[in-house]
């Protein structure tokens, strides 16, 4: 029931902008964060943002701090807007949600997750 979906992916050359999207449904948090997550080839998946659901307080990976920013509309839709882009930024991006109502940035920490979506920044 419950459902994360990404879009919003796709080609872009170095220095320029994307943005990506995700929407949850089948669930309701009271508390709890949406966060994004990022997974190049042959590497672990690394936390690059979140966003917590009442307050909106957001944290940022050091590698995309200043360059990314996480928003959401009130209605678990979240949105990662990615400006600067370098080729390492080159990634499956996934989309997770988690009842916690702290600052998780493991991906054990998190329940649900999207299917991801392809972000490849060309040199």
């Amino acid at each position: 029931q419950v459902q994360l979906v990404e879009s919003g992916g796709g080609l872009v050359q170095a220095g320029g902008s994307l943005r990506v999207s995700c929407e949850l449904s089948g669930v309701t948090f009271s508390t709890g964060v949406m966060g994004w997550f990022r997974q190049a080839a042959g590497k672990e998946r690394e936390f690059v943002a979140l966003i917590m659901l009442s307050g909106r307080s957001t944290w940022y990976a050091e590698s995309v701090l200043g360059r990314f920013s996480i928003s959401d509309n009130g209605k678990n839709t979240v949105l990662l807007q990615m400006n600067r882009l370098k080729p390492e930024d080159t990634a499956v991006y996934y989309c997770a949600a988690t009842a916690k109502g702290n600052m998780p940035v493991r991906v054990e920490d998190y329940d649900y997750w999207g299917q991801g979506t392809q972000v490849t920044v060309s040199s």
